[in-house]
């Protein structure tokens, strides 16, 4: 483990629309009682000092009844994202709740498909600078392209248009980033950051390649060998994948 403090961040306003629910996927079912959350707290608990959520308006209060213990012993914070401007707008709106750890794991807040030793994987990897678990595609959604001296040069993002590469390197949904300069550097990034082509807003993953590229900052790249790790809940089918590596890691 790291020697900085770590806290993990987790933007989880989305909610299940794609599975026939109207509440925050962070928050549905998988089986028996167990949430996406549970199964996500389970993963993160070992490896950080506290767990950051931010929700939509709406999900706040569902989601506070939820997580009720855990954020009565200070070992969770919630924070409110008012308006869906996208991943970049909830995690770096929510910088006041991690500013003060020395790094952030980023977690989507539907990546029920992470296991613990890639959660613990990453952390320990995590020196300075930037740290990712990328993992083979054979179809990416999302695909990351690494030149030879290892810098990440771009990011491909489907949802945006682009066309992502058969066998390319893929994200699992988790990010490591050492919080020094990091705020400072997204609102440069911000002055001068392209909105996405067809979702019209300042994403997050383009910040990567920025931070690699233009910033210089160090990329450790922790490599991923199973595909179903970068696998979310947005479909009836994801959800019942889940279910059963939940009862796998049981």
């Amino acid at each position: 483990m790291p020697a900085e403090r770590l806290c993990a961040v987790i933007p989880a306003a989305g909610r299940g629309s794609r599975l026939g629910l109207d509440i925050p996927k962070i928050m549905v079912e998988i089986a028996g009682g167990v949430t996406v959350w549970h199964v996500l707290h389970e993963r993160l608990r070992p490896y950080v000092e506290h767990v950051h959520v931010v929700m939509s308006p709406q999900g706040e209060g569902p989601f506070r009844a939820l997580a009720a213990e855990q954020i009565a012993t200070g070992a969770v914070s919630v924070s409110v994202q008012e308006r869906p401007t996208g991943m970049g707008g909830a995690i770096f709106g929510a910088a006041p709740h991690w500013e003060a750890y020395g790094a952030i794991l980023v977690v989507w807040g539907d990546q029920v498909g992470l296991s613990p030793e890639t959660a613990g994987r990453v952390v320990r990897a995590h020196e300075k600078g930037l740290t990712l678990p990328l993992v083979p595609m054979a179809e990416p959604y999302v695909e990351y392209e690494l030149d030879d001296a290892g810098t990440l040069v771009r990011v491909r993002q489907s949802r945006e248009g682009d066309e992502c590469r058969p066998g390319g390197l893929s994200d699992v949904g988790v990010f490591c980033l050492t919080t020094e300069g990091l705020h400072d550097t997204w609102t440069r990034y911000l002055g001068g950051a392209a909105v996405g082509a067809r979702t019209g807003e300042v994403n997050f993953l383009p910040f990567l390649p920025y931070l690699s590229r233009e910033r210089h900052w160090p990329l450790t790249v922790v490599p991923v060998t199973d595909p179903d790790e970068a696998r979310g809940v947005n479909t009836a089918d994801d959800l019942e994948f889940a279910r059963r590596a939940h009862l796998r890691w049981a």
